[in-house]
C-alpha cells in the first residue's frame, strides 16, 4: 500500500467556526473553510458543511472524561486545521485557533457564511481578540495615565469596592475599687478598615487571561512588579491575590464551609471580623462525651472584653454549674440594681467583710447568721465575732 493517511499529501485549511451542537457531544464543529467552500449559504447551508473534529493538547488524556473538555470555539471563531481525507477535504481536524481583528460584526441577514449567521453574536466589537484584561491598553497624559478600554469586570469592581467597614469598639472603663493596680481599663476606637484596592496593573503580554462567554474570568498575571492570581464568578463572587501575598475574597451571597475532619487556622497578626446580622455557634451538636468543648484562652497581658450597646448578656445552663474563679478580685458594678435568687447561698469570708449602704438595709428571714468577723453597722464598727444574730 502506497498512499495512506500521513502519506498522500498534507491538505490544510482556515476557517470560520459556524455550528457547534454536535449531536454526538463531541465537541465536533462545521467549519466553513476558505477555498473549499462558498460564503453562500443557499448553495452550501451551515446544515451542509462536514463535522470537524478537534485536537486537545498531548496533557489532556481526551478519554472517558478525563483532561480538558475539546470546547471552547464559538460561532464566528477562526480556526486552523488539515483535512485527514486529503483532498477529499470531507474529514476535517482542527488544530488551533486563529486571534486577530474583526473588521465587520456579524450580520445575520446577509445571506453569507464565514460568519455567526445563526445567532449573530460573534465577534462582539471591532478590536484585537486578545482580552482586555491581558492587552490593557493604556493612554499616557501630564494628568496620569488611564485606561482606554477597560475590561468591564475591572470597572464593576472598582466601583464595588467596600469602604470604611466597622470594627469592633470598647469603651473605657473607670474601676471603682480603690485597691486595684489600674484604675482605668483603657478602651478601643474601632478604627474602621476597607477593602483594599486591586492591584491589577497587567502590561502585554505578560497575563495569561481565560473568560467564559457567561463572563467567569481566571487570570494569572506575571507582569513585573504586579504579579497577580485573580478567579472571578460572573457574579462578582471571586478572590484576587496580590504582588505581597495578601488576598482578597469576596462572597456576593451565601458562604458555606463543611469540613468532614479537622479545622486548624493559625493567624499571626490580629483577626477583626465584622458582622451586620447576628452570630451563632454550636458546639459539640452531636451530644458527644468526647472532649468537645468550647474553649478559649488569652495569653498574658491581655483582657477578654464584652460589650453590648443597647441590649442585655445572658449566661444560661440548663444543666449543670457556672464556675468563676478569679486570681485577684471579682468587681461588679450595677447602675441600677443587684439581684440574686437562688435555693442557698454559701459565702465564706476568710478575710474582711465590709458593707456600706446609703440607704435603709432590710433583710427578712426565717433563719439566723453567724459573723466569724468584725461587720459596721452605721458609722460604728462591732465586733461580732462568734456572735449569733437571729434575723426571725
Amino acid at each position: 500500500m502506497s498512499e495512506f493517511m500521513g502519506k498522500n499529501g498534507f491538505q490544510w485549511f482556515v476557517g470560520v467556526v459556524e455550528d457547534r451542537q454536535d449531536p454526538q457531544t463531541l465537541g465536533r464543529l462545521r467549519v466553513r473553510c476558505l477555498g473549499y467552500h462558498t460564503e453562500n449559504l443557499d448553495k452550501l447551508p451551515t446544515s451542509d458543511l462536514p463535522w470537524a473534529h478537534v485536537m486537545n493538547p498531548i496533557t489532556s488524556a481526551t478519554v472517558s472524561g478525563l483532561g480538558q473538555t475539546p470546547l471552547g470555539a464559538v460561532e464566528g471563531t477562526w480556526v486552523v486545521g488539515f483535512f485527514q481525507d486529503g483532498s477529499d477535504a470531507q474529514q476535517p481536524i482542527i488544530i488551533g485557533t486563529l486571534p486577530g481583528v474583526p473588521s465587520e460584526l456579524p450580520d445575520i441577514d446577509s445571506n453569507k457564511g464565514f460568519q455567526d449567521a445563526v445567532n449573530g453574536v460573534y465577534p462582539k466589537y471591532k478590536e484585537t481578540d486578545v482580552n482586555r484584561l491581558a492587552v490593557n491598553s493604556k493612554t499616557s497624559s501630564p494628568q496620569g495615565t488611564t485606561e482606554d478600554n477597560p475590561h468591564s469586570s475591572l470597572t464593576i469592581r472598582k466601583a464595588d469596592r467596600t469602604k470604611s467597614i466597622g470594627r469592633a469598639d470598647f469603651n473605657e472603663v473607670q474601676a471603682f475599687m480603690s485597691d486595684l493596680d489600674n484604675q482605668t481599663l483603657s478602651g478601643d476606637d474601632g478604627t474602621a478598615f476597607s477593602e483594599p484596592e486591586t492591584p491589577y496593573n497587567a502590561t502585554y503580554p505578560h497575563n495569561h487571561v481565560y473568560e467564559s462567554e457567561s463572563g467567569h474570568i481566571r487570570e494569572i498575571d506575571d507582569t513585573p512588579g504586579a504579579e497577580r492570581i485573580h478567579e472571578r464568578h460572573a457574579s462578582g463572587t471571586g478572590y484576587e491575590i496580590h504582588p505581597d501575598g495578601s488576598k482578597v475574597t469576596r462572597v456576593k451571597k451565601d458562604n458555606y464551609d463543611l469540613v468532614t475532619g479537622d479545622d486548624f487556622a493559625h493567624i499571626k497578626g490580629n483577626s477583626s471580623t465584622t458582622v451586620d446580622g447576628g452570630v451563632r455557634v454550636f458546639v459539640n451538636a452531636d451530644a458527644s462525651t468526647d472532649d468537645h468543648n468550647y474553649t478559649i484562652e488569652v495569653g498574658n497581658n491581655a483582657n477578654v472584653n464584652i460589650q453590648v450597646n443597647k441590649g442585655n448578656v445572658n449566661l444560661v445552663t440548663n444543666e449543670g454549674d457556672i464556675n468563676m474563679k478569679s486570681g485577684r478580685n471579682i468587681n461588679i458594678e450595677a447602675t441600677q440594681g443587684i439581684r440574686l435568687q437562688s435555693q442557698t447561698v454559701d459565702i465564706s469570708v476568710s478575710g474582711q467583710w465590709t458593707e456600706t449602704t446609703k440607704d435603709k438595709t432590710e433583710v427578712t428571714t426565717t433563719h439566723y447568721m453567724e459573723a466569724k468577723s468584725q461587720t459596721i453597722i452605721g458609722n460604728s464598727e462591732v465586733d461580732i465575732d462568734g456572735a449569733r444574730i437571729d434575723l426571725n
